[in-house]
């Protein structure tokens, strides 16, 4: 890849960081969270970051991102290393909690830098969607998180997999839907090891 490439990869990196777009709509200050490297494979398209994680201002530093890597059979070097793996949510920025956890994200991001970051993934095999904002983004045909993940092996072979949010609150998702750990996770945790070869 040309250095042109990395450089303008870097440019767009610092300004997404200092986005301050939606500043007004927030409970704390804007801290966009991604990891984006032009040499991953692997995309995790998620909601937004929580609070813990704006806290830390590390992408999954919580107990999801610990059953996240723990779905994906990595370890913390590989998962936080750009040039392997992307995280990119839907809303870059803690959008707040409500009533019945965080918030959805922000509308305004997605549309202001979504299909730029995506643009600076030349190397991306795969794409993880957490969630129902990342679905109706990556997957809109499909209707429900549940549905997408029943049909994955539609979507995997095609480079997208629908995955339920690894929150501790999706228990009861898990008990109910046997077969994501059965069948789905031993299938997703051989393409990534091939991916990451």
């Amino acid at each position: 890849m040309a250095a042109t490439d990395y450089l303008a990869c870097d440019r767009l990196l610092a300004e997404v960081r200092a986005c301050r777009l939606c500043a007004a709509h927030l409970p704390q200050e804007p801290r966009p969270l991604l990891q984006l490297g032009r040499g991953a494979r692997l995309l995790i398209a998620g909601q937004a970051p929580g609070r813990r994680a704006h806290d830390s201002g590390v992408p999954f530093d919580d107990a999801s991102g610990e059953r996240l890597r723990l779905w994906l059979g990595v370890d913390k070097a590989v998962f936080y290393d750009p040039q392997h793996i992307a995280i990119l949510p839907m809303g870059l920025c803690y959008p707040g909690s409500g009533k019945s956890g965080d918030l959805p994200p922000r509308p305004e991001c997605a549309p202001q830098w979504r299909n730029a970051l995506l643009a600076q993934l030349p190397q991306l095999q795969l794409t993880l969607v957490l969630g129902q904002y990342a679905l109706d983004w990556h997957l809109p045909q499909y209707d429900t998180v549940t549905a997408a993940a029943q049909a994955w092996q539609q979507t995997l072979p095609l480079g997208v997999l629908a995955l339920p949010h690894p929150s501790p609150r999706n228990n009861l998702w898990l008990r109910r839907n046997p077969w994501f750990e059965t069948e789905v996770l031993p299938a997703l945790q051989a393409r990534i090891a091939a991916l990451l070869r």
